[in-house]
């Protein structure tokens, strides 16, 4: 089992940055692959970065591209997303989520999300 809670959440304008970040507990955390998903209001879930176990590898979401940076440190157990030129669009509960060789579309263990508003 693996227990994800995120934090860095909330309000900003147009144009500002927010990091996120999340802690893992319950399993060693460099076995586990570690992505970021999104919710938009009244539209589904979808992915938004992913990072391999060791770091090396990252992917990104076409539309975040240049935008976001997923980091993991494996001696704390985190992982984080810095987000900068954040537009309205951006507005979504974001979550934390872990798989075990690599983030699929549906990982296996989710945290409780952390609520992102970005004002035009």
């Amino acid at each position: 089992q693996v227990q994800l809670v995120e934090s860095g959440g909330g309000l900003v304008q147009a144009g500002g940055s927010l990091r996120l970040s999340c802690a893992a507990s319950g399993r060693t955390f460099s076995t586990a692959a570690m992505g970021w998903f999104r919710q938009p209001p009244g539209k589904e879930r979808e992915f938004v970065a992913a990072i391999s176990r060791g770091g090396s590898v990252k992917k990104y979401a076409d539309f975040v591209k240049g935008r976001f940076a997923i980091s993991r440190d494996n001696a704390k157990s985190t992982v984080s997303l810095e987000m900068n030129s954040l537009k309205p669009d951006d507005t979504a509960v974001y979550y934390c989520a872990a798989d075990d060789n690599r983030v699929s579309s549906d990982p296996k263990y989710w945290g409780q999300g952390t609520q992102v508003t970005v004002s035009s």
